[in-house]
């Protein structure tokens, strides 16, 4: 079949960036022919594309890349948007000036949405016609195939909705209804993320297309090793970054500061303790600082390594330095702040104050021991993260902010690493697939609730999977990685969008929309830390 995805986006890095990676790949893999719009100048240098796609005067010019993935293609292209790239989260791109979608003029918006609609048409006429398509993000790429005049699926990743269609209705939800109305299906990591679209939306058309379709698992990449070989593989991966080129941008990173961060990671004589994903506060990675201390309390020799950029990343950095010098009243200071640190409204972290308001007795000390136990690794390539990720003992995803799936704990978990979740939103509904299939003593350590006791809680989680008796950690992470290989496969996730875009529904799940509960409501589409 002839696939056309837009993405609009780069190919590496965050959630929806791999989806769409990683979908394209597994379509190539079953023989497809994928054609993949995004905004990744360097696409062509990824083992699996085949062929680039660039427009020079106007004029679609196509050219061969270095890769290949299978018995099908992946030609990549990146339509001319002028440089100016929209986001829901405001962060930096090289090469690109970046405005989020709610900060465009009207005139910006169009020029986006018309040099796509462009694109899309001039690649649908080279491909000879489409038989499926997938549109991701609510907006704009559903309202793009829909001028393009293409039928399609939509597959909703959760930042386009919670970030810019709820807060900025009036203007951005007529775009996300156009592309909605045109869509034949429409694709859900989890039933949180049903009912946050369906009311959004407020539209009784959309639930009866809606399905289940969360984003896959990499079980190879993702796959367990033996603890014997966790220090060697961290070593042969810090190598690996020393001796590439690149820079110290946000985006490109710094491969030096990355190897010396693993490099000490792999030197740790207690377990180690990873956590995969923006610097935002909308991560939850202060909830986790403040946790550490009392984490490396209890397993003396431990390490932490933070994977990940962005906008809050220089107020995380400076938050580790107040906490093991035990500088509480800088801790205080950041938290009061919240968002105002990273470009928002001044508004308190509401969790970490309720936490230093009723410390833990010798919390100071605990927290100047712990001195030198925290790296910061930057940005790592997907392929890289799943090298690591077998080679840590607990991966952890705290967010406090709604995500439409556990991705990453997903990947942890075919990794057989413990993962610990925030319990809400699709992460919750990844724990509780998890924790079905775990020993008793195990299946309450998967997630923590967000409440006056969350940095507690979350230390406690961290806490008892590193405790855990020899025989029942065995049979949990066997019981961990037997869930990731039977619920998430990328195959699964390919061959859904392609039911999807023909809107062939039947046989799809239909997503169960989970309970309100009191933190959900309290969140209405933003973190509870605000």
């Amino acid at each position: 079949m002839k696939v056309l995805i837009f993405h609009g986006y780069l190919l590496r890095g965050t959630g929806s960036n791999v989806y769409n990676a990683s979908v394209a790949t597994a379509l190539a893999i079953m023989g497809h022919e994928v054609h993949l719009l995004c905004q990744d100048r360097r696409a062509g240098e990824l083992s699996w594309v085949d062929r680039m796609g660039t427009w020079d005067g106007g004029k679609l010019a196509i050219g061969a890349a270095g890769g290949g993935s299978g018995p099908g293609t992946v030609t990549a292209y990146v339509p001319d948007i002028g440089g100016l790239l929209p986001v829901y989260v405001a962060d930096e791109y090289e090469g690109f000036r970046v405005k989020t979608f709610a900060d465009l003029t009207d005139h910006e918006l169009g020029v986006y949405l018309d040099a796509n609609v462009a694109a899309v048409r001039d690649v649908a006429r080279r491909m000879g016609g489409v038989d499926a398509a997938l549109a991701n993000h609510l907006v704009m790429g559903p309202a793009i195939l829909a001028r393009a005049g293409l039928r399609f699926a939509v597959k909703i990743h959760g930042s386009a909705l919670e970030y810019t269609v709820k807060p900025h209705a009036e203007r951005f939800l007529p775009y996300a209804r156009e592309g909605m109305d045109a869509a034949s299906g429409v694709l859900v990591g989890s039933g949180h993320t049903a009912a946050s679209l369906w009311e959004a939306l407020d539209d009784p058309e959309v639930p009866s297309k809606t399905r289940l379709g969360p984003p896959g698992a990499d079980i190879e990449l993702f796959s367990p090793i033996p603890r014997s070989e966790a220090a060697p593989r961290l070593r042969e991966l810090a190598a690996e970054l020393r001796a590439a080129p690149g820079d110290d941008s946000s985006w490109d990173r710094d491969p030096e500061e990355a190897a010396r961060a693993i490099e000490e990671f792999a030197d740790a004589t207690g377990p180690r303790v990873v956590f995969i994903g923006k610097l935002i506060v909308s991560k939850g990675v202060d909830l986790l600082l403040a946790a550490w201390p009392l984490v490396h309390a209890a397993n003396p020799g431990a390490r932490l390594l933070l994977v990940g950029f962005g906008e809050y990343e220089e107020t995380t950095r400076r938050l580790w330095g107040a906490l093991e010098t035990a500088d509480l009243d800088t801790v205080r200071e950041i938290a009061a702040r919240g968002r105002g640190l990273e470009g928002g409204e001044e508004a308190p972290l509401a969790m970490l104050l309720a936490f230093l308001d009723d410390l833990p007795p010798d919390y100071a000390a605990s927290a100047q021991a712990a001195t030198g136990t925290v790296a910061f690794a930057g940005r790592l390539e997907h392929d890289e993260v799943g090298r690591l990720v077998p080679a840590a003992d607990v991966l952890v995803m705290p967010s406090t902010f709604p995500e439409s799936f556990g991705m990453v704990a997903a990947e942890a978990a075919a990794a057989g690493t413990p993962p610990v979740s925030a319990n809400h939103s699709g992460m919750a509904e990844v724990s509780r697939e998890l924790a079905a299939g775990l020993p008793s003593a195990a299946s309450g350590l998967v997630s923590f609730d967000l409440d006056d006791e969350a940095v507690r809680s979350l230390a406690g989680r961290i806490i008892g999977w590193l405790g855990l008796d020899p025989e029942t950690h065995a049979a949990a992470l066997a019981a961990l990685r037997e869930v990731a290989a039977s619920r998430w496969s990328w195959e699964g996730v390919a061959r859904t969008i392609l039911a999807a875009s023909a809107g062939e529904l039947e046989d799809l799940p239909v997503p169960k929309v989970p309970p309100a509960t009191r933190s959900d409501s309290d969140r209405n589409g933003r973190s509870p830390e605000q």
